[in-house]
């Protein structure tokens, strides 16, 4: 019996040991995770209707509402294209008519219609294709080439519907928006996402403040809406962002807060009126603010003041920072160019202003811009009387600020900041529209000339090619 249970000890002693060697040295070892869990009972609704419903947007209304609204614009040009070899033998040219499309929104029953400028820029024919199939010939009410936002007008035989504006400014990154438009001649096509950011800038200059989003936009959603869940227009879409040309993942919409002020002016003024704040500088980063010497890395740095503009006489100085544009934070260019690209000539903002360590709140009246870049040249800004009269000119504008690239070429001619502009392309300067008409209409092989008149008082010619 004894040497029974030995036997027994003996070959569980030895099993014992076995499986001890074997899950130290052979079973492979898991990492200890520790979790910490909720003790207190889980209570599951017996309903078997997810909860997940309540909180998904429903889009259905915003796009029942929108796709009636937004319309397919057609424009043809007649273009002479390739001469073939008939052409050649008898000397003329055949004309072809050239077919581009894209997307418009109805902003009121009278039919008066927004989309881009690019979308009818160089039309013979314009014509507009409703969600009902009637089709209607469009007339240019005027257009916007800056902000790319142009305003049409059908005439149809019954009210149409419309899309009602929301307040850009107050739409947030992370809200859901659609895109209505007609992509690939696809007509009354609604594609869902988020706005993915706003005030963003595509062209380096801080001209620019739009909105993106990630909800899927190709050629033909351009002039379309972008609309909030509630079928509010918010924005038009207007670019992509992409190496092939079609969708990729986010696309750009001018503000509807911009789109309103551009479309408003057209009706009331027949242009576009333009406020500015008067000022030139940057945005602030760490590195930004390393170089000027500041601690802030936010808002945007005051680097000139332009002469008589609003900023000016509201007492803005050079190294002011702005860190708030009527309760708005503003943390890049775009979001203060965004924000005044809303006003009109004559609207005041309140600016939120730290100067030397102090806050400051300034109100600044918005003034006409009267500044422009002229190439090789530099900023320059219409003359006042005393100018013109200190050199003894009957007409010009007056440059401000010499280009950097150039200024040391200016200056050993003898031409300083204050010099005035007479005539380009011998055409008469009376102010920096007719500066900027004159450089619009100058041919791409034709050369720069520039009349002016010198620090000395003498009139020069700079030919340019």
């Amino acid at each position: 019996m004894k040497k029974i249970l030995s036997l027994v000890l003996v070959s569980a002693l030895g099993g014992a040991l076995t499986l001890g060697g074997y899950k130290a040295f052979v079973e492979p070892k898991s990492e200890l995770v520790l979790t910490t869990s909720n003790t207190d009972p889980t209570f599951l609704p017996t309903s078997n209707v997810s909860n997940l419903a309540f909180e998904t947007p429903d889009f259905t209304l915003a796009a029942e509402n929108t796709v009636n609204a937004v319309v397919h614009v057609k424009n043809v040009s007649i273009s002479s294209g390739q001469l073939s070899m008939q052409d050649l033998f008898s000397g003329r040219s055949t004309p072809r008519a050239q077919m581009g499309t894209g997307s418009g929104v109805i902003i009121n029953a009278d039919g008066y219609i927004i989309t881009n400028n690019h979308v009818i820029n160089n039309s013979d024919e314009l014509s507009v294709t409703l969600n009902n199939n009637k089709t209607y010939k469009a007339e240019i009410v005027g257009t916007d080439p800056k902000t790319d936002i142009a305003l049409l007008k059908i005439k149809a035989d019954e009210d149409l519907p419309f899309v009602t504006f929301a307040d850009s400014d107050q739409a947030k990154i992370g809200e859901w928006v659609l895109a209505v438009g007609n992509p690939f001649n696809l007509t009354s096509t609604v594609t869902a996402g988020i706005i993915s950011a706003k005030a963003r800038d595509l062209s380096g200059t801080s001209s620019q403040s739009f909105i993106q989003t990630d909800a899927a936009v190709n050629p033909g959603n351009s002039g379309g809406a972008l609309v909030n869940t509630k079928g509010e227009l918010i924005g038009i879409n207007t670019a992509i962002s992409s190496q092939t040309g079609s969708y990729i993942g986010y696309s750009f919409a001018v503000p509807s807060n911009i789109a309103r002020r551009v479309i408003e002016d057209i009706m009331e003024f027949g242009n576009v009126q333009n406020g500015i704040l008067g000022i030139s500088g940057g945005s602030l980063n760490s590195a930004f603010s390393e170089k000027l010497g500041v601690n802030d890395t936010e808002g945007i740095y005051v680097d000139s003041v332009v002469e008589d503009s609003g900023a000016e006489k509201s007492g803005i100085k050079k190294g002011d920072i702005i860190k708030e544009i009527d309760n708005v934070k503003v943390s890049k260019f775009a979001d203060l160019t965004g924000h005044i690209g809303a006003k009109r000539v004559g609207d005041k903002v309140t600016l939120k202003v730290s100067r030397d360590g102090a806050f400051k709140t300034i109100d600044v009246t918005l003034t006409r811009n009267e500044t422009l870049t002229l190439p090789l040249v530099g900023r320059v800004k219409n003359a006042k009387q005393e100018d013109l009269k200190r050199f003894k000119a009957s007409n010009g504008i007056k440059i401000i600020e010499l280009d950097e690239k150039y200024a040391e070429y200016w200056k050993n001619n003898g031409i300083q900041e204050g010099a005035i502009i007479t005539a380009i392309n011998d055409i008469k300067i009376n102010s920096v529209d007719d500066a900027q008409e004159a450089i619009k209409n100058k041919s791409a092989y034709e050369p720069l000339r520039i009349e002016l008149i010198n620090s000395k008082g003498e009139k020069e010619r700079y030919n340019f090619r």
